[in-house]
């Protein structure tokens, strides 16, 4: 069975990356530190896995920065924080990259994840799905499918987090065509590494495809291009934690704290 995404693509793709395409990570690393701040607790031992180590770097400079490889290069149990820094979208299996996090972690010890959720660029799919259609009478890959904020939430779960939260934020960023935006794409480092990806489209392809984008979702000269940015947290699992009540533990029945009666069903 095939890997969704082509590594060695990947890397090339951000490879061709640009310092003027980081405004997203740097936003991604803002909701991070700003996470960190609404928690009461020092860190001392952090980790962050990323694709781009020199913006994670230089947020996190006390932090060892590893490479979002299939195999994480963390060591189990030895650190009390892990982020995983606005890469596991690109993962073939992001369960694996939570769970590898979590044996990583000590006991209550927390995990941060920022990553593209599935609203990402909902504009652009539509317009390259119409304009296939349209131009060759089928689909193929362009754009990284990603998952939806409820999906997410359950990985953190599957993974073995206790306390897990997923959360998202919606960004737009407006461009004077979609050309622009595909060339700021590939300044990201966000290009298309897909292994079924699509070969190579020629002008009136994407002459067609800007034309569509602009007719559907352009105002005043621009159009928009949608990112979604969720944040997934959960804790390695410790004693100390809350935890739900056990069924039928509750000192109050929910009529009564309801102030109405309680009225059987019949059978």
């Amino acid at each position: 069975m095939s890997s969704l995404v082509d590594r060695s693509r990947l890397a090339l793709t951000r490879a061709r990356a640009r310092d003027d395409g980081m405004f997203l990570q740097r936003l991604a690393v803002d909701e991070v530190q700003d996470r960190l701040e609404m928690v009461n607790r020092t860190f001392t031992k952090p980790a962050v896995v990323t694709g781009f180590p020199e913006i994670w770097g230089q947020a996190f400079p006390d932090a060892p920065i590893v490479a979002d490889d299939e195999v994480l290069a963390l060591e189990p149990g030895a650190h009390d924080l892990v982020i995983h820094g606005l890469s596991l979208h690109w993962a073939n299996d992001p369960v694996g990259q939570l769970v590898q996090c979590h044996r990583a972690l000590v006991p209550d010890g927390l995990f941060v994840a920022v990553m593209f959720g599935g609203q990402t660029l909902h504009e652009l799919r539509a317009v390259l799905a119409e304009t296939e259609i349209a131009l060759r009478g089928g689909l193929s890959s362009r754009v990284l499918p990603m998952g939806e904020i409820r999906e997410l939430g359950s990985l953190l779960q599957r993974a073995g987090y206790a306390l897990p939260v997923a959360d998202s934020a919606i960004q737009t960023v407006t461009y004077s065509d979609a050309l622009a935006l595909m060339h700021d794409l590939r300044a990201m480092g966000e290009g298309n590494a897909l292994t079924d990806r699509a070969g190579l489209t020629g002008r009136e392809f994407f002459a067609e495809a800007a034309a569509r984008y602009d007719a559907a979702f352009g105002n005043d000269g621009r159009i928009p291009a949608t990112f979604e940015m969720i944040v997934l947290t959960g804790w390695a699992p410790h004693e100390s934690q809350q935890k739900p009540l056990r069924p039928g533990s509750a000192a109050m029945r929910l009529a009564d704290a309801l102030g109405t009666k309680e009225t059987k069903l019949p059978d």
